[in-house]
């Protein structure tokens, strides 16, 4: 039996600047978490984030070279491209603003 091990390519959103990040990782839950606890440096200004894309692979060369073709200019394009509906809606958003105190 083959085992494969699991690459995930993952972008996350800033809701806080609206900024994204294009990251790779084994373990995909416990990486947004750290991002959310503020444990990767790019996180701890940014929180809270979204996770608004994945991608899978089994190769980490593949992943590797993914990862890296989503943080050039022409791979961020397509990106938010693709992700032109989620980026504009704010459907996103994980809470609303409850008291105009709190602004």
């Amino acid at each position: 039996m083959v085992n494969f091990e699991k690459y995930y390519v993952y972008t996350i959103l800033s809701l806080k600047d609206f900024d994204i990040y294009t990251g790779i990782t084994t373990d995909l839950k416990n990486r947004i978490q750290e991002h959310m606890r503020g444990v990767v440096s790019y996180s701890k200004i940014r929180i809270p984030f979204k996770l608004i894309h994945y991608e899978y692979f089994i190769n980490l060369n593949d992943a590797r070279r993914r990862q890296m073709f989503l943080k050039t200019n022409v791979g961020r394009s397509q990106l938010k491209e693709s992700l032109k509906k989620t980026l504009a809606s704010k459907t996103y958003m994980p809470y609303k603003i409850l008291n105009r105190r709190h602004l």
